[in-house]
């Protein structure tokens, strides 16, 4: 649930914006067109937890804001500030793996598993998607994208590598609907960037257990809302 510019009093009620409380108890949620935003955007879509959209335009150097730092200090999107955190106090978090897993753990949604074992296994391919997967995939796009000078080693190896990952994980699909067990944050850090480049730049001919564990995830009515307008 996202909350708008204007807000009427039954809305607030609805979105935990309760005066008799003391304090604001929806999500401040700040956003980009990334990857990573819109990894963060599905989770918090996913969670159900009431929202405010506030956009990072990254374009702008609007990252650069000192107000903005003082919530994310390596000036990053996406990040958050949860007014009702844990006992009650505001926190500000950053980084997208970070904010997925807070969200599924606050929202309780099943989203990151209860059990010790599964949580280990969704842990695994959470800092896959977070730390190999999209770090290698945004080398992909800059250097086969982005960037005006044409470099072919840059861009034969980073091709390599992205097409190498989607063995990887068209592997793994082969025997799994998901990467651990239902549903969770583990498929969100990886989904974004299997979307932007696996889906419009590799293709997924070769690859049918990802594109069928992708078109899955695609028809979720959550993720059609985190990849939907945004202004």
């Amino acid at each position: 649930m996202r909350a708008r510019q204007t807000i009427s009093t039954k809305a607030k009620d609805l979105l935990g914006l309760r005066p008799d409380l003391g304090r604001d108890l929806v999500i401040d949620f700040y956003f980009w067109t990334t990857d990573n935003g819109y990894k963060a955007r599905m989770g918090m879509e996913e969670s159900g937890l009431p929202h405010r959209l506030k956009l990072v335009n990254i374009r702008n150097r609007d990252q650069y804001a000192p107000e903005f730092m003082k919530i994310s200090p390596g000036h990053k999107i996406p990040a958050l500030v949860d007014h009702d955190g844990p006992g009650g106090q505001r926190v500000s978090l950053c980084e997208s793996g970070a904010i997925l897993k807070y969200l599924a753990e606050k929202s309780g949604g099943g989203l990151y598993p209860t059990d010790p074992l599964a949580r280990l296994a969704c842990d695994q391919w959470l800092f896959y998607g977070s730390a190999t997967f999209t770090t290698l995939a945004q080398q992909f796009g800059h250097w086969v994208k982005r960037n005006p000078e044409v470099v072919p080693p840059a861009q034969k190896h980073y091709t390599d590598v992205l097409k190498d990952m989607l063995v990887t994980l068209n592997a793994h699909l082969a025997k799994n609907d998901y990467f651990a067990g239902a549903y969770s944050v583990a498929d969100i850090s990886i989904y974004a960037d299997v979307h932007l480049h696996g889906v419009n730049d590799i293709g997924l001919d070769e690859y049918p257990h990802v594109r069928r564990w992708h078109d899955a995830i695609e028809a979720r009515p959550a993720v059609q809302r985190a990849w939907g307008p945004h202004e």
